[in-house]
């Protein structure tokens, strides 16, 4: 079983602002309190094949997660995959950007979770955590992204 979670956030920043915060994953901690530490390589620029590497807590356990950058259009548009074996591992995800004011730009995030092995019992309550939370987890964004 596979399912999707959304959230859209409108920040008040340009466009290229915002991009160039999300597409450096080693923002994420400021606005996802599951990442402990994440590490980017290459080093350099974001790119597609780029891979970051996390240290999360989910449930009270430590995991590694590895998301390699699929899709990049700047400002607009960032793809990734995640490549680590989970149990439950984001198949998909994304940022969609469009400027609504020179000042301010609309935000969509989402991800695709799909369970493996044990996961795929397990992935429907994450995905269920995920929903629920994604409205905050919008905002958690809008805030880092404001404030960077």
């Amino acid at each position: 079983m596979a399912g999707r979670f959304e959230a859209t956030v409108q920040i008040d920043r340009p466009v290229e602002e915002v991009f160039a915060f999300l597409a450096d994953g080693r923002n994420d901690p400021a606005f996802n309190p599951r990442v402990l530490e994440i590490t980017r390589a290459p080093d350099g620029p974001t790119a597609v094949g780029t891979v970051f590497t996390s240290t999360v807590k989910d449930a009270g356990m430590k995991t590694t997660r590895k998301i390699r950058i699929t899709g990049l259009q700047a400002p607009t548009t960032l793809r990734w995959t995640e490549i680590s074996k989970n149990l439950v591992t984001s198949a998909e995800g994304g940022y969609d950007l469009t400027p609504v004011s020179p000042t301010t730009t609309r935000v969509r995030i989402f991800n695709t979770l799909e369970g493996h092995g044990l996961g795929k019992l397990l992935v429907g309550l994450a995905l269920s955590a995920a929903r629920k939370d994604a409205p905050a987890f919008g905002l958690r964004i809008k805030a880092a992204a404001e404030a960077a």
